[in-house]
């Protein structure tokens, strides 16, 4: 099956891509206090510079003290660390690029191995990041609205430095997700509530504050997910209709795109359908959608870290979903991080050149 469709653009408001692949946010640490480096931005380049449509960039905390449990991990806020993003967009869009930074809040999170913790502890919609962690402080109101108006800030700087769009990471048991999640948002105020569509409140105005600050024509990325990192098996929505609950009013909030976040790309949603995540939220919505997992390898993100390596694998069952009208756009992790030159070698043909995967490319920032 031809992957040429794959290679056809795409235009939403501030995004006019050459094609529909998407360079996945991944967290990658070789921020030093936070900072990009000139190596960061090399890296990104070249992805560009090798047919990548669209660049997410790795998670960036935005300005609250403890969003962060890695002091590696890059900042959205700051002086110095804005002008490494400014560096970064520059070189990307020299190469012909599109990009937007993913902008994050950690939430409550376990203590980093490394031994570095945030100079204040680690808040959330609770203590909790998981039902049996109890590890930081539940926000106050006055907590929530300052982190509100903290990603309107990044998203604003976001447009302000040049980038084409940005990503709000509202999943994997991280901040926005652990107020969607009823085992870790235990509020009795507006914040909390019974069901999901009362849970949304606090993404729903994170929403409404980074639209308001970019404009109606910025277009705004959201990543979701059912699973989490302490339960895969885990589902927020357990049937089309609570999906419907759940993402529509985000979207009518000022959400361009769904970015939807599964191990697998090819495993259904629900039953009674093949449809994935990306599929039956671009069904349920009508709002176009990124699907992500596993995309052209053969084992998942996850075993990455158990050490377990992956080949390539093709692309035929997810040009099929594609060409079906499934979902918008796909993106491809960590054939990228090992292999700039991915996207390139799938849009010539040259799958014979196509590199595996192994955890050890997770510690280096690969530019050959």
């Amino acid at each position: 099956m031809s992957t040429n469709s794959l290679f056809s653009p795409f235009n939403l408001k501030t995004l006019n891509l050459k094609n529909r692949i998407v360079m996945a946010p991944m967290t990658r640490s070789f921020s030093p206090n936070g900072t990009p480096t000139e190596q960061v931005a090399s890296y990104y380049q070249k992805r560009a510079e090798d047919e990548v449509g669209l660049i997410l960039s790795e998670g960036t905390v935005i300005d609250r003290p403890s969003s962060s449990n890695d002091a590696n991990v890059p900042h959205f806020y700051g002086n110095e660390a804005l002008k490494g993003w400014k560096k970064v967009i520059d070189e990307v869009h020299a190469a012909g690029g599109k990009m937007g930074p993913q902008i994050w809040h950690m939430g409550i999170m376990d203590n980093h191995h490394s031994g570095w913790v945030p100079p204040v502890p680690f808040e959330g919609p609770s203590g909790f990041n998981r039902p049996d962690l109890r590890n930081g402080i539940a926000m106050s109101e006055k907590d929530i609205e300052n982190t509100i108006l903290a990603f309107g800030k990044a998203a604003a700087d976001a447009k302000k430095l040049g980038f084409d769009t940005i990503e709000i990471h509202g999943a994997h048991g991280y901040l926005i997700d652990q107020f969607f999640r009823a085992e870790t948002n235990l509020r009795e105020d507006i914040y909390g509530g019974k069901t999901l569509p009362e849970r949304n409140r606090f993404a729903i105005e994170v929403v409404k504050e980074i639209r308001k600050q970019v404009g109606n024509d910025f277009a705004v990325i959201m990543r979701f997910s059912q699973f989490k990192p302490s339960d895969y098996n885990y589902k927020l929505a357990k049937n089309p209709q609570e999906l419907e609950a759940w993402l529509t009013p985000i979207v009518d909030a000022g959400v361009d795109i769904l970015h939807c976040s599964q191990r697998r790309f090819w495993e259904p949603e629900f039953e009674d359908s093949d449809l994935n995540f990306a599929g039956w939220a671009k069904k349920v919505t009508g709002t176009p959608t990124i699907t992500v997992g596993s995309v052209g390898l053969s084992s998942d993100f996850f075993g990455a870290f158990a050490g377990e390596s992956s080949e390539p694998t093709s692309l035929e069952e997810l040009t099929r979903r594609f060409d079906r009208g499934d979902f918008d756009l796909v993106a491809v992790g960590r054939p990228l991080l090992s292999d700039p030159n991915w996207a390139a070698k799938i849009k010539a043909g040259k799958t014979a050149e196509l590199k595996g995967f192994s955890k050890e490319a997770l510690g280096e920032l690969v530019l050959e």
